[in-house]
């Protein structure tokens, strides 16, 4: 493997106080909760070109460097092309050939350019969104690479965050990792009802417990602007049964104003199926995650100046949970019902259930 790192650098940021959130944070945060989509935003919420370059490089993105312009540019015109030629939509040219890849972004925020081309702006990025997960999927399936590499280097990644967090001060008791065995594996698989190993999203797992429970949403946002982008939470994947919507709001009422302005309406989580693990004991409590996690892969790919590649994204993803608590919870999640021994006593028990149903030979009567 050919040692080439041309990760984009961000900018140094502070961990932000919930006090010191607004209506961009508060999307964000909500999206994560519950597991959202972007594809169902209105807007975006950027409002200059730092934080539209900052989050490009979350991204793995730096677009000062031609390549990565290119590559923009050439997703931007697929999904453009898509638009024009799937719905016969009208796409105007300042969206379709923005002066900066940055501008779409403040087009989607109705911080820069007309008023219509806010909702031209947010469905064409809608479209990239999709197109560079298809992209990554394809560029992975290509790679020489393992499970194995791709878990070292999202720990690698991961713990450069934790240790960069701990240095600022993070409320942080404990951020530790996890890979799966093989064993571990076969059995959730066996026990979920899709027995499918592309649905086991937790093969590489980190567990943060924060010491207090007002210290979660601080290090939530943080994670999402130093470790991954929000809108690559992986949709209907979280289980949340820790910090409702509705309490942030209650909790902190300067979020109040901006109620009218939300994507989804305050009630919005009160109508939604919410799925839980079915081995957990009925009190336990933790916010768990999944991130599509965009990992560079220049070190397996040529240098490019010397890319011959048709498509040349350099970006795959690979999928991460992360599960977020406080001391309290953690305590708490370990006695009773909950302890972390009857919760795999309950799994194996529904796995041996589930192998024999139907090989119990009846007895013969009489």
């Amino acid at each position: 493997m050919k040692a080439v790192s041309l990760i984009p650098q961000l900018p140094d940021l502070p961990i932000r106080t919930v006090t010191e959130m607004g209506l961009r944070e508060l999307e964000r945060l909500r999206l994560i909760l519950r597991g959202g989509s972007v594809i169902d935003w209105r807007r975006m919420h950027f409002q200059s070109r730092e934080e539209v370059d900052h989050f490009l490089r979350l991204c793995q993105l730096d677009t000062s460097r031609p390549y990565d312009e290119a590559w923009a540019r050439l997703v931007l015109a697929d999904a453009v092309e898509y638009l024009r030629k799937t719905f016969d939509y009208r796409v105007a040219d300042a969206v379709a050939s923005p002066t900066e890849i940055h501008d779409l972004f403040l087009f989607a925020s109705g911080a820069k350019g007309l008023p219509k081309y806010r909702r031209i702006a947010c469905i064409v990025l809608k479209v990239m969104h999709v197109i560079q997960h298809i992209e990554g999927r394809d560029l992975l399936f290509r790679l020489p690479v393992s499970e194995a590499d791709l878990a070292e280097l999202v720990t690698a990644k991961v713990l450069a965050v934790a240790q960069e967090l701990e240095a600022k001060g993070g409320p942080i008791v404990e951020f530790a990792h996890s890979i799966k065995t093989r064993d571990s594996l076969i059995t959730k698989l066996i026990a979920k009802k899709e027995t499918v190993a592309a649905q086991v999203y937790d093969r590489t797992r980190f567990r943060i417990i924060t010491k207090n429970r007002a210290d979660i949403l601080p290090t939530l946002y943080f994670l999402s602007q130093r470790l991954f982008p929000f809108n690559f939470v992986v949709p209907g994947q979280t289980e949340n049964s820790l910090i409702q919507f509705k309490s942030v709001l209650a909790e902190y009422p300067h979020f109040e104003q901006f109620a009218a302005q939300l994507h989804l309406d305050r009630d919005y989580e009160d109508r939604e199926e919410h799925g839980s693990n079915q081995f957990s004991g009925s009190t336990y409590r933790a916010l768990n995650f999944i991130v599509d996690m965009p990992l560079r892969m220049d070190a397996y790919l040529p240098p490019p100046e010397e890319d011959l590649r048709p498509r040349k994204s350099r970006i795959v993803f690979t999928l991460v949970e992360f599960q977020i608590m406080d001391e309290a919870t953690a305590r708490a999640n370990e006695e009773g019902e909950n302890a972390h021994k009857l919760y795999k006593r309950r799994q194996k028990r529904r796995v041996l259930r589930r192998l024999a149903r139907g090989l119990v030979v009846p007895k013969r009567k009489g």
